[in-house]
Order: C-alpha cells, then sequence, then structure tokens
C-alpha cells in the first residue's frame, strides 16, 4: 500500500466525522474486502446450525463462498466453496446435512475436513495430480461461547484477543438461555439497498428508536414501551470496548440476567406462560428467570465486522457491493427448554424483526434512505459527533456516554481506519 493510499484512509475518517464516500465509492469498497473482511475475524455461524457431523451451512467472507461444516471428528471446518479443478461450487444449499462434497461439473470429491477425496477416471492424473496437493481452500476458524469466526489471515491474533472486552457481554448475553444451551430456532434474510456500514452504526444507535420505531412503541403493551423508554435514563449509555466493538445498554434492569432485586413484575400478557410452566412442574424461581428473559438481554452488542448480539437476536451482515448488503436476523431460544416459550420468543422475533414487523422495514428504509442521500455530494461528511462533550472514561478504560450518543460508531471507525490504513496489503 502506498503513502498516498495510506493518507487517503486516514483522510477519510475523524473522530467525529467520515467522508460520504464511505458508502458510494466502490474502489473503497474493494479495499475493505481485502484488508478487513480479509484480514480480521468475520463470523460465520453458531453451533448449533451445525450440531451434528456433517451439518453444514453455505454463506460468504469478503465476497467469497465458504462452506461451515462439522466434520467426522466434531471439528468445525471453514472451507472454500470452491472445486480446485475448474473452480465450480461444490455446494449449493443453504444449509443441510452431507457425507462430504462433490463438484456437479467434473464430479471431484470432497470430504467434511475439506481433503480431495476422489476424482473421476483417474488415469489422465496420473503423475500429474497428488489429492493431497488439492485439498478445498481453507480459512482459520476458532470459537468462542458457541461462536464461530473464521479468518483468511493466518497471523491473526487469537480470537479471544480480538474480541477482548466483548467478551463479558457476551457471557450476559448469553445468560439469557437460562442455563440451557442457546439454539438459533430461525432466520429472516434479506437485502437493503446500502453500503455494509450504515448497518453496522444502526445496531448501537440509540438515537433513532423513537423516531424510527413509533409505531413498534404503540404497537406493544405498556410494560414493554416502558422497557425500551431508555432517552432519559442516564444509566442508559454505550461504551467503546476495543477493536471496533461496542454495547449499547438500553433496558438497564436487564443488564446482567443473573441480578434480579424482585420488583419487577411478570408481564401480564406471559400468564399464559406462567401457567403452562407450573403445569409442567417448573418452580416459581425458573418460572421467574424464564419470564424476565423473554425480550433477551437489556442491551446490543456490535462486534467488528459483521455480527451484533442484539437483546435477543444475532444480526448479521453480508457486504454484497458498495451498495448493496445482505442482513440475517436469526431468532434465538433454549435447547432443550420449553419449547412453548421458545415459540413466544420467535413471534416476539417476528412482530419487530419480521418481513411484516414493526421495527426492521423501518430501519431498512432509513438504511436506503442514507445510501441514497450520500450520493448527493459525496464530499460532504457523515456526522458521527454526538455526545463527545459528554464522553467519559469508565474503570475499565471504556469510552462511554449516553445510549443516544455515537461512542460506538466512532469506535467502529476507529478500527476502520486501523485496518485499512494498515501496511501489510494482502
Amino acid at each position: 500500500m502506498t503513502v498516498e493510499q495510506r493518507t487517503r484512509a486516514a483522510d477519510l475518517v475523524s473522530s467525529d466525522r467520515v467522508a460520504g464516500r464511505l458508502y458510494t465509492d466502490p474502489e473503497i469498497f474493494a479495499e475493505e474486502m481485502q484488508k478487513i473482511f480479509h484480514k480480521t475475524w468475520v463470523w460465520v455461524a453458531h453451533e448449533s446450525e451445525i450440531p451434528q457431523p456433517g451439518n453444514f451451512k453455505t454463506t460468504s467472507v469478503g465476497g467469497e463462498p465458504v462452506i461451515v461444516v462439522r466434520d467426522r471428528k466434531g471439528n468445525i471446518n471453514t472451507l472454500l466453496n470452491r472445486c480446485r479443478h475448474r473452480g465450480a461450487t461444490v455446494c449449493d444449499q443453504s444449509k443441510g446435512k452431507a457425507n462430504g462434497f462433490t463438484c456437479p461439473y467434473h464430479n471431484w470429491s470432497y470430504g467434511l475436513d475439506g481433503k480431495l477425496r476422489g476424482i473421476p477416471y483417474p488415469d489422465g492424473y496420473e503423475g500429474v495430480v497428488e489429492k493431497a496437493d488439492f485439498p478445498l481452500g481453507r480459512l482459520r476458524t476458532e470459537s468462542y461461547l458457541g461462536m464461530v469466526w473464521a479468518t483468511f489471515n493466518e497471523d491473526a491474533e487469537p480470537l479471544e484477543d480480538f474480541l477482548g472486552d466483548a467478551k463479558l457481554w457476551m457471557e450476559r448475553f448469553f445468560k439469557q438461555s437460562n442455563g440451557y444451551p442457546t439454539k438459533v430456532i430461525g432466520v429472516h434474510k434479506f437485502r437493503f439497498r446500502g453500503n455494509w456500514k450504515i448497518q453496522l452504526e444502526n445496531t448501537t444507535d440509540g438515537y433513532h428508536f423513537p423516531m424510527v420505531h413509533k409505531s413498534w412503541m404503540v404497537s406493544v403493551d405498556a410494560e414493554t414501551a416502558d422497557m425500551m423508554s431508555f432517552m432519559n435514563d442516564p444509566q442508559a449509555v454505550t461504551h467503546a470496548l476495543g477493536n471496533g466493538h461496542s454495547v449499547a445498554v438500553m433496558a438497564t434492569a436487564h443488564l446482567d440476567l443473573d441480578e434480579d432485586d424482585g420488583t419487577e413484575e411478570i408481564q401480564p400478557r406471559f400468564a399464559h406462560l406462567v401457567e403452562a410452566l407450573r403445569a409442567d412442574g417448573y418452580d416459581e424461581a425458573k418460572i421467574r428467570r424464564i419470564m424476565r428473559s423473554m425480550h433477551g438481554c437489556g442491551f446490543n452488542l456490535n462486534t467488528f465486522p459483521n455480527v451484533a448480539m442484539s437483546s435477543a437476536f444475532f444480526r448479521v451482515l453480508i457486504p454484497i457491493s458498495v451498495d448493496e448488503t445482505e442482513i440475517w436476523h436469526m431468532a434465538l431460544g433454549m435447547d432443550g427448554g420449553p419449547e412453548i416459550v421458545n415459540q413466544e420468543r420467535l413471534r416476539i422475533h417476528e412482530h419487530f424483526q419480521g418481513p411484516f414487523g414493526f421495527g426492521s422495514p423501518d430501519d431498512a428504509e432509513g438504511w436506503d434512505r442514507v445510501q441514497l442521500g450520500a450520493q448527493a455530494d459525496p464530499s460532504m461528511p457523515i456526522l458521527v459527533n454526538r455526545g463527545l462533550n459528554r464522553e467519559t472514561t469508565t474503570d475499565q478504560g471504556w469510552p462511554t456516554s449516553h445510549v443516544t450518543d455515537e461512542s460506538g460508531m466512532r469506535e467502529a471507525y476507529a478500527m476502520w481506519q486501523q485496518l485499512m490504513s494498515a501496511e501489510d496489503q494482502k
């Protein structure tokens, strides 16, 4: 990378604003795929999606198609979905179970570990191809708390080091499973006409909530609306956690579900669940704990660059092009827990995140408008300066301001700038 390119990356981001070109320039997008999505850890799966040997899912990392699969030894592999012969994909399903992967073009076949197992009519390859030399491409893969990340960069720091202080918040997030393993119980996928960073900003943007989500606020019961009325709550804050990660604390009473002062009343809308759980023999303490976790945790955790653990679901962003992004909303439940509760959680998820929900469609409309507007004078900056005048630093070293402020966005763009300015371009 030349000095001129490094200067350009540095000039695009400052402490309180970013250039509008970050949303619209295809050359910048191509650089991001190489310097961010090929250099750092990118989320690819939750272990519940691939629970047994042979289970797989397909996704992409930095624009390259991959298969995430559990092999016969129980290891999770992230493999390039590209035959080593002539480049065709070897798997065209979004998920499933397989004994291996076979290219439909010339039937080269690969094991769950990516090794080349068979070549039809092999006599033409005698002395030409050694199967051991042609496995599927492989990404380095590591997991934490059931969350699976992959990277093209063999020199990347260990995953847990990269997650850093986000690990504490991940531990709190998964407490909503109430001692059961977490499982993905549904996935809603859609695309919006906008740059991936627009969505990255949104997850810790509490400022938009009362304006964009008015219809959702009037569609829910008073207790839920009160729980999400954080605009004037001084304890509702955003922490910048380092490495681009941030957390927006909204429902402060649910910051840590292990902490319960006993004063919170169970919402009347869940009375039928309480009665069903009592009939199934659950004790009152367990019932209360499950009911308090119905909406998930009280915060949105953004982990750079592509996955959020948001209240009660995963939000995954997959960049498609400079002006198109795919979003996966993944509803979560308790593996082995009461299914009647899982189904209620799914209904809650659909009410906000679903295609006919009261939340995400409004978000997507906003994202589309940002992309359209950013094309007007791309030299005009995008402001991320809200709360700079009241940002403080916690004892943990986290820059912190109110949940309606833009500390999380500033943290993400600081990491963006660091990676885009690196000299060791792939």
